[in-house]
């Protein structure tokens, strides 16, 4: 009897030790899954940032690009418009010369005609 409550004992005993290494195979399974789901729903974050980091950077290229373009028919546009005002003033001029020109001319053309009219006497 002794021997049987020996032997029962360490079956009892046996059965609770795979209990147990069950048990413990079935944590290290969950703790596992747990482990792999926080780091794959941390990655999508992370892949995710990584992601819009690249078109911003992108954009942020394609906008300087744009500016410089911009900035470049801008400083065309501006020595159009500063050759335009110059060429202007230069028709100005020339009109306020020929004004002069023609009012000395009248002026010659007047004393001509007196002149003439006039005689030698």
């Amino acid at each position: 009897m002794l021997s049987s409550l020996a032997k029962e004992h360490q079956q009892r005993q046996l059965a609770r030790r795979q209990e147990i290494e069950s048990h413990r195979q079935e944590a290290i399974t969950a703790a596992s899954q747990l482990t792999g789901a926080l780091v794959d729903e941390l990655n999508c974050g992370v892949a995710q940032a990584y992601l819009n980091q690249r078109r911003l950077d992108a954009e942020g290229k394609q906008l300087q690009m744009s500016v410089a373009t911009l900035t470049k028919q801008t400083n065309k546009w501006l020595t159009l418009i500063n050759n335009f005002n110059s060429q202007l003033k230069q028709l100005g001029d020339v009109e306020n010369w020929a004004r002069s020109i023609e009012a000395d001319m009248r002026l010659i053309s007047t004393s001509l005609e007196y002149c003439y009219k006039v005689g030698p006497k």
